[in-house]
């Protein structure tokens, strides 16, 4: 074979091969490589995962795994997997895939509103991050952090305002708790510690007030002057004898485990609970629920009356008569008992 033929076999090999090379080099980065038919999938990729448990993820989400390995290997993904939420787009290709999962974590807003006790929120936080249920409580009852902050396993509910955030989906117990410990402290500014500092009270002690108003009653607009009924009992030391403490306490007795209480009755005023407000004064020494930032602000500013007692509204359910007098009070509260009767609900 002359050199001129010997060269042009091995300027067509090269060809060939480049072109091979450049084929594969784009069936491996450039084709499209999924194979969902909505607009975006979601991989989730806990902390600590191997690259197997990725791409066992990945499977049912490309057309072609194998091309993902090949190019996973080249650029190191599969020695620096990280965790995390990430957005795979309809059409990506393996090398958009790739550089999605390795630095674009994509953050998600958490939300929590009405939970009433720590183990409920722990659960509806669960539900949306990786922490899980279990690994929370530890974090929320954790002695050395709620010493440190003044709180206490009663209290600590005020502490984690309702609200959304903005988190990663791979945050943890303890980033968890940092936010919302942070974002409290934020909610508390001067001007809200002045307000609860002029009506004789701590931050918490508001929370603990604002959950009972809470319970009372879900009109907005109501709640102000219910608080300044509440806040009247307390300068004049009365007890606040709030029905929904004592609803608190029955559900908190296994004498009433799997019963839902319609209406409160005499025998609920006599179970021995320091959240019976019937039977101690002051405040419970706990939230009873979690109250809204709205309420806690309408605590701060509360109506200004000379109001002490209010009962249900039967014409107006969700709404409340308000009386200055026992007299007075008995009669609106007789007149709801009798609708109640009415209704046929008698506990």
């Amino acid at each position: 074979m002359s050199l001129r033929k010997l060269f042009l076999v091995i300027v067509v090999l090269g060809l060939v091969g480049l072109g091979y090379f450049s084929y594969f080099i784009y069936d491996v980065m450039l084709v499209p490589n999924t194979s969902f038919s909505s607009r975006e999938a979601y991989l989730y990729v806990s902390t600590n995962s191997k690259y197997e448990q990725v791409r066992e993820d990945l499977i049912p989400m490309l057309d072609n795994i194998e091309t993902f390995d090949i190019l996973a290997r080249q650029k190191k993904y599969i020695y620096n997997v990280k965790a995390g939420r990430y957005v795979i787009k309809k059409g990506m290709t393996n090398n958009d895939i790739i550089n999605a999962i390795r630095s674009k974590n994509a953050p998600i807003t958490l939300s929590f509103n009405n939970q009433h006790s720590i183990e409920k929120l722990a659960k509806r936080v669960s539900n949306q991050i990786e922490a899980d249920s279990l690994s929370l409580i530890k974090v929320f009852t954790d002695s050395l952090f709620l010493n440190s902050n003044d709180f206490n396993v009663e209290n600590i509910l005020a502490m984690y305002l309702p609200n959304s955030y903005e988190f990663f989906w791979n945050t943890s117990a303890q980033q968890f708790r940092y936010k919302l410990h942070k974002a409290y402290n934020k909610f508390w500014n001067f001007e809200r510690k002045s307000k609860a500092f002029e009506i004789g009270m701590t931050p918490v002690e508001v929370s603990i007030l604002a959950a009972i108003v809470q319970e009372e009653s879900k009109k907005i607009s109501e709640q102000p002057r219910i608080a300044g009924v509440y806040i009247n009992r307390l300068k004049n030391n009365w007890a606040l004898q709030a029905d929904p403490t004592l609803k608190y306490a029955a559900y908190k007795s296994k004498d009433y485990n799997g019963v839902t209480i319609k209406r409160v009755l005499n025998i609920h005023k006599k179970i021995e609970s320091p959240y019976n407000t019937y039977l101690y004064k002051g405040l419970p020494p706990g939230l009873i629920a979690m109250p809204d930032l709205s309420t806690i602000d309408a605590v701060l500013n509360y109506e200004k009356h000379s109001y002490f007692y209010f009962a249900a509204n039967s014409e107006k359910p969700g709404f409340h008569n308000f009386a200055r007098s026992l007299k007075d009070h008995n009669i609106n509260a007789i007149n709801y008992q009798n609708y109640l009767n009415k209704k046929g609900i008698k506990k």
